[in-house]
């Protein structure tokens, strides 16, 4: 039997851009409680969560390769998830005008055949432009990114929003750093290209 890619997310944005590999894969739902523990920090949190998800797929999974991962953003050392709805992602928008915010993604990727795990965490940062109020509600009824840590999708009219990005991979702002992910891939014998 050869060994699966499974995808322990049902992220539509994750699912995406694991697409980008051209790899064979499935996705499953994780079902764990994201609530961070007390005095955790936001990159421990994430590879804590990352880890989480995956080794809640193994049992399901003789012999697949796992990946897990999870994102928070940080303004001012405040850790901030998905916004929900209108009134919460204004305020993040707001509080992020004309500053620098760190995301924080946390990858991972786990055997469930030999339990060996792979993790990291990979920063992201974003410089905001100054946004007006009447920026931020435009913005927002158009894109509607209340299922985004952050409250914008940078692949579509979010790029509106910024002066500049700095990171490693642009693919880990949306929620999967694929360069990572495909060292990790081959560390464990898969082969991606």
């Amino acid at each position: 039997m050869s060994q699966q890619l499974v995808l322990a997310s049902t992220s539509p944005f994750r699912k995406q851009l694991l697409e980008k590999l051209h790899l064979q894969f499935f996705t499953e739902k994780p079902n764990v409680d994201e609530t961070p523990f007390k005095d955790e920090t936001a990159i421990e949190l994430v590879e804590r969560l990352a880890i989480t998800k995956a080794q809640a797929i193994c049992p399901s999974y003789d012999n697949a390769l796992i990946i897990g991962s999870d994102q928070v953003c940080v303004n001012n050392g405040e850790i901030l998830g998905k916004p929900g709805d209108f009134e919460n992602a204004f305020k993040q928008l707001k509080a992020a005008s004309g500053k620098r915010i760190t995301f924080y993604t946390g990858l991972a990727l786990v055997n469930s055949k030999t339990g060996a795990i792979h993790s990291l965490v990979e920063p992201y940062v974003v410089h905001f432009r100054e946004l007006s109020e009447q920026m931020i509600t435009h913005y927002l009824h158009k894109e509607q990114p209340y299922n985004c840590a952050g409250s914008f999708k940078s692949e579509g009219y979010g790029i509106s929003l910024f002066e500049q990005l700095e990171g490693k991979d642009p693919n880990s702002l949306i929620g999967l750093p694929l360069i990572s992910l495909i060292k990790m891939l081959e560390a464990e014998s898969f082969q991606v290209i």
